[in-house]
């Protein structure tokens, strides 16, 4: 990953340079290896976790676009594996726990935002992850779980996703019988429903069930809901379903996330999206359902659907979101779980792994990066070495040496040195934030670097002050009153020769000659 930003850096750099029209021989930069400089003070967002069941210190981790990471000392150090294959972005990781050496993988993230990267497929290893071979699906862009039937391997359900800018047949539930040979479309209902959600009965591996969601997006809106999304079961190890609607909310639904109580499997939980949000219960294995609350366990369930139980406690019921709320009485009332102002762990978690012989031992993933607690959450370990941290930007200052700036998904803006005149190299210290949000384009002033622009979602715009710490918001507004449309990720240039002149793009160009003021 960080050998491929480096080259994507040396490519901007060397297409906007004269260099090239001098013939520089870029054969010359073949052996130039890249180097981490930082910074280290947050990671990415992780998507999926899988433990080896036969020896726990073995630990597979999937990033939204950092590829796989894999730790053979439960979590000490970390080692990319993934690195050679055409797509980064992991939707699942899954071992096969009857033989932990084969490994399964579905790319493209399942938790289809804004700003989500899309996948090309289904991978498999038989080595424990140092070889993979690409299975199918090329076109499924979101695979968001894997189920492998522990009794037959060979017969493994994915649940597609699908790609959320267009309507398409390649979304819903696929099967392979012969350990990914061949695939069959198994569960389909419209090009625009796909699997947000796949679980399966401890006790009976033939039984499953399926979460579909109708959902879409365009560049202006985003629709989640429709007459495909609903809840489904299988019986017989996928070949054929039957959909379950007894005691769920009347209408139209959107995302529904699931969770089977390994210590009771008869206790199915249901988080749903509707008219009127709420989370239900079943006691006789999802054939009907029970509103237990309305409030507590999150919002925004189109991007955090995830709910676990605790493998001890059928009543204990963990949810996933901005924050994590638990419950410790089958869902009817939630306190927070994971909060993060004053806490140690970053917000908007997507992944959960709690140790089914040990259910205090809990690995979770977030958009800042892997944590580990032995306590059941009271206390946290984060794992701050594994550099999957989402630049959408870079850029670079006229100082010797530069800094470099940049803007990260859900982790500010900073600027960090290039290299220092000091023993030990760049630490994690000599970064600096500018500012927070998702952070995007970091633009220094051209003359003096002391000052400059920084942006984060929905067109907010600063200028900063490095030197006194001072943050103007100069976001535009229209001078007739028009409601202006920024991109999640706006658009902004400088003018290098008019050193007070700036752009910035919403549906309009706007220009400003005194560095934002009006």
């Amino acid at each position: 990953m960080l050998k491929t930003i480096f080259l994507l850096f040396l490519t901007a750099f060397f297409i906007s340079s004269p260099v090239l029209s001098l013939g520089l021989p870029l054969g010359k930069f073949k052996n130039f290896k890249p180097r981490n400089i930082g910074p280290s003070g947050m990671s990415g967002r992780i998507t999926s976790i899988d433990v080896q069941q036969s020896d726990k210190s073995i630990i597979y981790v999937g990033t939204a676009s950092g590829g796989l990471w894999k730790s053979g000392n439960a979590g000490v150090t970390w080692t990319p594996i993934f690195d050679k294959e055409s797509n980064q972005s992991i939707g699942v990781v899954k071992i096969q726990q009857t033989n932990p050496d084969v490994i399964w993988v579905g790319t493209g993230e399942g938790n289809p935002r804004n700003s989500c990267s899309s996948g090309d497929g289904i991978y498999k290893s038989i080595d424990g992850g140092r070889n993979w071979i690409k299975l199918g699906l090329p076109k499924s862009r979101s695979i968001h779980r894997i189920e492998i039937n522990r009794l037959d391997p060979d017969i493994v359900t994915v649940g597609v996703t699908g790609d959320p800018w267009s309507d398409s047949k390649d979304r819903g539930i696929f099967q392979t019988r012969d350990g990914g040979n061949s695939w069959a479309q198994v569960l389909y209902v419209n090009e625009r429903t796909g699997c947000a959600d796949l679980v399966t009965d401890p006790i009976n591996p033939n039984k499953m069930i399926a979460s579909m969601w109708e959902h879409r997006r365009w560049p202006w809106t985003f629709y989640s809901g429709g007459a495909g999304s609903g809840l489904y079961v299988t019986y017989d190890g996928g070949l054929r379903w039957e959909k379950m609607s007894k005691g769920l909310p009347k209408g139209e639904l959107g995302r529904i996330g699931i969770a089977i109580a390994h210590s009771s499997p008869n206790v199915v939980y249901a988080l749903v999206e509707a008219k009127q949000n709420a989370f239900f219960r079943s006691n006789d294995g999802g054939h009907s359902w029970t509103k237990q609350s309305e409030k507590g366990f999150g919002g925004r369930p189109f991007y955090y659907a995830d709910i676990y139980v605790d493998p001890s406690n059928e009543n204990r019921i963990y949810s996933l979101y901005g924050l994590a709320s638990v419950s410790q009485d089958g869902g009817k009332n939630w306190e927070i779980f994971l909060e993060y102002l004053g806490g140690s762990v970053h917000p908007d978690h997507h992944a959960f792994w709690q140790d089914v012989d040990n259910p205090d031992y809990i690995i979770e993933g977030n958009d800042g990066g892997l944590n580990f607690s032995y306590d059941r959450g009271k206390t946290w370990r984060f794992a701050n070495n594994i550099p999957v941290a989402q630049f959408y930007h870079i850029n670079i200052d006229n100082e010797i040496p530069y800094n470099v700036y940049g803007g990260m998904q859900d982790n500010g803006s900073w600027i960090g040195p290039s290299r220092v005149r000091r023993h030990g190299g760049i630490r994690n210290s000599y970064w600096e934030e500018l500012s927070f949000g998702d952070g995007f384009d970091v633009v220094p002033d051209a003359h003096n670097s002391r000052y400059g622009y920084s942006m984060y979602q929905r067109g907010n715009l600063i200028r900063y002050d490095r030197v006194s710490g001072n943050q103007t918001f100069i976001k535009p507004v229209h001078p007739d009153g028009k409601e202006l449309r920024f991109h999640w990720n706006a658009a902004i240039a400088q003018d290098y020769f008019h050193k007070q002149t700036i752009y910035y793009g919403s549906q309009f160009v706007h220009k400003s000659t005194n560095r934002g003021d009006d």
